[in-house]
């Protein structure tokens, strides 16, 4: 089993940063880290996914060249935001992936953390 607890939603400027961890533990193999998100009245979106050991990095068309998926040498993966914009404003979600590609689908995923809120302000 793997447990994910995601850190560093917050509140946010329109044009400001925020980062967001996700700490994995337990007995996993796991071999892609994911970022979805949700907004209220909105069905859950792919944000941005790579694969553990690195490369094969994908992300959505609405997050490239502002959000930045990296992670450690240890079990921690982490989403850097930048140019945040109001509607980035979500529940963001980490999942976590015992399969080789690199999914933007959601229902691809094993595991999944709780949630961290995320507001940007105009």
């Amino acid at each position: 089993q793997v447990q994910l607890v995601e850190s560093g939603g917050g509140s946010a400027q329109a044009g400001g940063s925020l980062r967001l961890s996700c700490v994995a533990s337990g007995r996993f193999s796991v071999y892609v880290m994911g970022w979805f998100r949700q907004a209220p009245g909105k069905e859950r979106e792919f944000v941005a996914a790579n694969r553990w050991s690195g490369g094969s990095t994908r992300y959505a068309d609405s997050v490239k060249g502002r959000f930045t998926i990296s992670r450690d040498n240890l079990n921690t993966a982490y989403l850097q935001m930048n140019s945040l914009r109001p509607e980035d404003t979500a529940v963001y979600y980490c999942a976590a992936d015992r399969g080789v590609p690199v999914s933007t689908n959601g229902r691809d995923y094993d595991y999944w953390g709780q949630g961290t809120q995320v507001t940007v302000s105009s």
